[in-house]
């Protein structure tokens, strides 16, 4: 199982949506114009096909303070960081270390993805690794932490995506 998490407005649903589209394609292909999205309330489920079944269940934003009541099987977490938005990256940085604390997450492998690069006020990766001290805190992590620039909506990055999670499906199978 994979977690998708991170706070609201970040982009979750659409990257799962888009990352459906690129594995039905192969990887191949324009991925046309984003499909329409709407806040997750609650709870999706999305298999997303590279070799194997990959089942991502993304939570909604508004969810963070029961996200710990869906650790149990999580082998795989993507945590989803708005690139545009710095009055909110703080906020991301404490919910992530929060999941980086949790024992049943020890095992899991992180991806952190930086979202909404697409957007002419983004934050550079190296800007944001450095406001959160991301350095620092991958030193200090008992997890496999990866980072990618993507932006959902244009499907810049997303290959990667799937890339990390058929290879991180492999190792924890």
């Amino acid at each position: 199982m994979c977690l998708l998490l991170g706070a609201a407005g970040v982009g979750k649903t659409l990257l799962v949506k888009r990352l459906q589209q690129l594995s039905s394609r192969d990887g191949k292909g324009s991925l046309g114009a984003p499909p329409p999205t709407w806040p997750t309330v609650g709870t999706d489920l999305t298999d997303i096909v590279v070799q194997r079944t990959i089942t991502i269940r993304e939570l909604g934003g508004c969810m963070g303070p029961v996200w710990p009541s869906y650790y149990g099987n999580c082998r795989a977490l993507l945590f989803m960081v708005d690139a545009s938005n710095p009055t909110q990256l703080s906020a991301s940085c404490a919910h992530l270390l929060e999941l980086l604390s949790a024992e049943q997450l020890a095992g899991a492998s992180f991806l952190i993805l930086f979202n909404k690069i697409d957007l002419p006020c983004y934050m550079t990766t190296e800007e944001m690794k450095s406001l959160i001290r991301l350095p620092d805190i991958i030193a200090c992590a008992k997890q496999a932490i990866t980072t990618a620039e993507i932006s959902a909506h244009k499907g810049t990055g997303l290959a990667g995506v799937l890339r990390w999670l058929q290879d991180t499906h492999k190792t924890n199978s």
